[in-house]
Parts: structure tokens; sequence; C-alpha cells
């Protein structure tokens, strides 16, 4: 049968299934009540189909139909489409009913708002957004969603994700690519196994009563285990240029000599400027080092959504001219600096963000939403993120650490994970002397100095003003009530990626009185304070994304009016989250010296190790508010 045919037949059958079905979808009392359940919005409806025609084109169509409950179920909506040059949309129109069924509202495409598809920091971007901007008067209402788009740019084959997000439940959606082109199209079907989704074909796959699922603590990212369909051609175009995706190799090869080569001249003076300065320089370390200063000083980033996709780097000889690039153009223009000066180095498309989202190694794809350079090394590759005017050189903790990239070489891609913080790495060392006055009232020094992912949590605060600095430590020391901080200081070392926080602080009533004597909490100035959440029943498997260690150390000064009656024995916990320790010494009358260290460990724990970890959270907690009684010799 020919594939053309396929086509119709499909719309035929699928059709009548949906007109028949329509008016009961419309009334949200027709809703089973399971999928209400924790659901800001339950997706009634959801056809997708793609019909490829050529390795540059292909038609996506999509129907939805969608309940929505509250405010917070209207970004459930799906009410967005994107376009450009390349992506024409043909139909787009939505319809509003209420509660009953009746219909409220029509909206054609007219009535969209119109936007740009990228944030207001950028210079330049063709990618457009077309999205309805609808306040409802009552809730629930039901709203049904229609949309073509021709693809004339098929780099990006849209997914499907039948599970869109925490609480919103799935009652019928489906998926199907029809490929009536000569190219072939590769599929990955992700987590669908623990859901109730039918796979009819190879490229045909349809979900039933997905219930919501609701976030939990410590959960891992919503993607790692929501189901999901992705597609690729392996020959595709984007903007015009053909390229090839049989595998990472040939993907990061097309890169390389379609939107990487030829970019990379700059001007004969700045060879010879950047030559000059490095000609002291003994390693290729040190060498890339002072490129890497040399980039941060002479540039800035700014959004630049142009060239092939918003893929291809700007000049790095445009770059040096102008002052100015997005992170594919800062890499770009860092690799010729650096080729200048003799050192190796390779542009690499990433995921960036706090959380660790890796390329996936075994299906290649257009994917990433960042650029950044890696420099081999023997004992350690060396990361540079670009955009940034005051990173430390090689430091990428917090933004694109421990996940895989793919690194663009002459020969082709590779899949190359990224400089993995351990949990020794990020330190963090609080110490402070702590005097007591006899009201309850104390006085300290406290200098906190942090390392790894701690100092990307940290830094920064430097370059904020005055009262925005005080107000961070007052919220990061949020226990202690009527904080007063001053003689804020603060230290950075770029090249040992040390941050050193220095302040006084003073606070009345810290310490409770009860007739003649004090009580008094030893540790002022690092405590764990948020027990995790307590669930009667589990659902989902739960995840420390990264390690890190305290050590905290305080000498606490008695007035000599007081004398020592009680202190808590010393503490040591160990177990496969972590370890905890305190232990409290006696230098003399007046004086003690508290000493805490606090590890938690990286790792992936299964649900039914959730309970334990949260009382091991929760001893830590209990630990960190222990008592010293202090007692008047009057």
């Amino acid at each position: 049968m020919p594939l053309k045919l396929c086509v119709i037949l499909f719309a035929i059958l699928i059709s009548p299934f949906v007109n028949a079905q329509d008016e009961n979808l419309l009334k949200s009392s027709t809703v089973p009540l399971q999928l209400r359940i924790k659901a800001n919005a339950v997706v009634r409806y959801d056809n997708t189909l793609i019909e490829v025609k050529a390795y540059n084109n292909f038609l996506y169509s999509n129907k939805r139909i969608v309940t929505v409950y509250n405010e917070n179920g209207i970004s459930d909506q799906g009410t967005v489409v994107g376009y450009d040059e390349n992506r024409k949309i043909k139909t787009l129109e939505a319809r509003i009913y209420n509660s009953n069924g009746e219909e409220i509202k029509k909206f054609k495409e007219k009535d969209f708002e119109d936007v740009s598809a990228v944030s207001g920091g950028t210079l330049y971007s063709e990618n457009r957004l077309k999205y309805l901007n609808y306040t409802p008067i009552n809730y629930p209402y039901t709203i049904v969603f229609e949309t073509e788009v021709e693809f004339r740019s098929t780099a990006f084959v849209p997914s499907w994700r039948p599970l869109r997000g925490f609480y919103v439940s799935t009652e019928n959606s489906e998926y199907k690519i029809i490929n009536n082109s000569d190219t072939k199209v590769k599929i990955k079907a992700i987590n669908i196994d623990d859901y109730a989704i039918k796979t009819h074909s190879d490229f045909h796959y349809s979900a039933n009563h997905l219930k919501s699922i609701k976030p939990e603590a410590f959960s891992p990212a919503f993607q790692s285990y929501a189901p999901k369909v992705r597609a690729a051609l392996t020959d595709f175009d984007m903007e015009g240029v053909k390229g090839v995706n049989t595998n990472w190799q040939d993907f990061g090869k097309w890169m390389y000599d379609e939107l990487l080569t030829g970019t990379e001249m700059i001007p004969i003076e700045v060879k010879e400027e950047i030559k000059a300065l490095t000609k002291e320089a003994t390693t290729d370390a040190d060498k890339a080092r002072i490129v890497y200063n040399y980039m941060q000083d002479k540039t800035r980033y700014i959004s630049v959504q142009v060239g092939i996709g918003g893929w291809k780097p700007m000049l790095a000889g445009d770059v040096q001219r102008l002052g100015y690039a997005d992170c594919k153009g800062l890499s770009n223009y860092t690799k010729s600096l650096l080729d200048e000066v003799g050192v190796k180095s390779y542009y690499a498309v990433i995921y960036d963000g706090r959380d660790l989202t890796s390329f996936d190694n075994e299906f290649s794809a257009t994917e990433g939403n960042h650029a950044v350079l890696c420099i081999p090394n023997e004992t350690k590759d060396i990361w540079l993120e670009c955009t940034s005017q005051t990173n430390p050189f090689g430091f990428i903790a917090g933004f694109t650490d421990d996940r895989d990239a793919l690194l663009i070489t002459p020969e082709g891609g590779k899949i190359i994970h990224t400089t993995v913080y351990e949990t020794e790495d990020n330190l963090q060392t609080t110490n402070a002397i702590i005097d007591i006055v006899e009201d309850g009232s104390i006085s300290a020094e406290v200098v906190i100095k942090t390392q790894g992912f701690k100092y990307a949590l940290h830094e920064g605060i430097q370059n904020k003003p005055l009262r925005d600095q005080e107000l961070y430590f007052k919220d990061y020391w949020d226990y202690i009530n009527n904080i007063s901080v001053e003689n804020i200081k603060f230290e950075n070392d770029k090249n040992n990626v040390v941050f050193t926080e220095i302040v006084s602080v003073t606070t009345s009533n810290f310490a409770t009185k009860s007739g003649k004597r004090l009580l008094f909490q030893p540790n002022a100035f690092n405590r764990v304070t948020r027990i995790p959440t307590r669930y009667k029943e589990r659902t989902l498997d739960f995840e420390i994304d990264r390690g890190y260690k305290d050590e905290d150390e305080f000498v606490i000064n008695i007035g000599p009016n007081f004398e020592i009656e009680a202190m808590p024995n010393p503490v040591e916990i160990s177990n496969k989250f972590g370890s905890y320790s305190f232990s409290i010494e006696k230098l003399s009358d007046n004086k003690l010296l508290y000493k805490r260290t606090q590890i938690l460990n990286k790792g992936y724990f299964s649900k039914d190790a959730y309970d334990d970890f949260r009382t091991f959270m929760s001893t830590m907690v209990k630990h960190d508010k222990s008592k010293i009684v202090l007692i008047s010799k009057t």
C-alpha cells in the first residue's frame, strides 16, 4: 500500500474516534476520578502525527484537548507554537468550553500573541512564538487546541511526552510518524515499560490513563523517569545545510565541517598580541590561563541567535571587533586564540544548568543548549566556561559539571564527560570566635571558606550592594533572631578557587535564660535546619546529585561570671548517605572548642531507603541544636 494512502487512511481512522468523543471530552465531569487526583490539569486527548516528506520537509499536526482545574494548570494547556522562516504555521486555532461542555470562546491564529522566542538579553533572533493569552473566568474549563506546522528545517523532530510534567494527568495520547521519504527515521523509546503505553509499531505509540506525578524531595529530574519517545532523521536539513546523523561521530563531523570550519580567523595584530602575552608561559595550562583571562577582559556575553539554526558561531574576528558574542561565539573565539599559541582545544556542545542533564550516548540527535571549550590534559581535562567575565580558569561546578557533552573534533563527534567535583572537592570550612555575654547575647567573628560546588553557591555575593549582602547573611542564618551583620569582607582567590567571607555578627537573646542558667547552642553558624518531607508512601527513588563536606570549628569564650554545668557528649554517625560528628573540648574554664564535620555523599538510592535517609538528616538537625548549660557563679 502506498505510504501516502496510509496517511489518508490513518486520518480517516482517527477522525471518527475524535469526533465521536469530542462532546464527551469537553465536559469536565467526564474526567475519570483517578486522573483528577493531584492534578492541576488533565490532558483528555493529545494526538500528534508527523509526516516526513523528504530529508528537508515534514508536516507536524497536533490536536489536544485539556481540562484545566486551576491557575497552576494553565501552563499545561500547551497552547504554544514556534515558527520562523523554516517553520510555517498552516493551522492554528483554539476553542474554550465551560464545565458543561458549552463553547464560550474561539480563537483564530490572529488572536494568538506573537512574541520573540528568546529573552530580552538576545541581540537578534528569528525564532518566534505564538501563544494563547487567555484569562479564564471560571474553573474548570476545557480547551481544544489544533495546529499544523510545516518544517523545512528538519534538524529537530518533535518528541512525544505523554506526561508533560508534575500535577498533570493524561487520559489519551497518541504519537505517530509516517515516513514518505528516502531518509531513515531513528526512534528511541525511553521509560515506557513502567507506564500504560502501547507500542503499535516502531513509529506508533499510544498511552491511556496516566496518573499525575507529584514531586518528592530529592527525587531525580523529571525527564529521567518520565516516558518519552525521541525521533531524528539520519539525513536532515538545518536552514539549507544538509546534515548527516547516523551516529555521534557523523553528526560531530558535520558540525565541524559545516558550522565551525571557516569561523576561526582573527586579525594579525591579535595573533601577535596573544603570542607576546604567552611567550614566558612554560606549559599549555599556563598559556591557556593567560588566553582565558584575555578573553574575559576583552569580551562580554550577549545572546546572538543567528547563523544556521542558531548553531553556527559568529566569526572569531567579529567577536574581537565587537567585544561580545554568545556561548558559541565566545567558545569559538577562545579556541582561535588557543590555536595561535599552540594549545589544542575542542569546541563542545552541552546542556547547562543546575540539573545534571547529559547527552544520550546511544542516540544521536540535535540537542544541547550551550557551548563550552575543552582542553585535553594528561591528568584531567580542562573545561572553560567562556560566557563569564569572572569565572575562575577551568572552573565549571554547578553549571556544566558532571555530565556527558559532545566534543567536536576534525574526525567527528565524541561523547565525553565533564569534570566531576567529588565530595571532598566541595568543601566548606566555617571558623568563628564567639563571645557570650551574661544577658544571653553573643558577638562573633565568622570566616567562611568555600571550594568546588560550594564556591559556586557563595561566590558572586561580593558584587551585590551592601544592603543585599546584609540580607544574604540574615537569610543564610535565618534561624538566628535579631541578627546584625557588619564589617563584611570578601576574598576571591580565583587561582586556587577559594572564596572567603568574613563578617562580624551580633545578636541579642541567642542563649536562653532560665534562672541562674544560660542554655547555649554551640553550633551557631552552620546548622542543618530542614528535615526532608515525610511521605506515607514514597513513590519515587531519590538522588543526592552532588556530595559535599562541611568542617566547622568555633572557639567559644564564656564570661567570667559563668561556669560550665553540662555539655553534650560527642557524636559520631556514619552510613551510606554520609557521616556526621561533633565534639566539644574544654580548653580552659572559660573557653570551649566546638568541632563539627558533616559529609553528604553523592548517590542514587531506592525509594525504600528514603526513611533511613530522612532519619539521618533529622538526627543531624537534632544534634545541631544540642545545648551547653552555663550556670552563674553568683
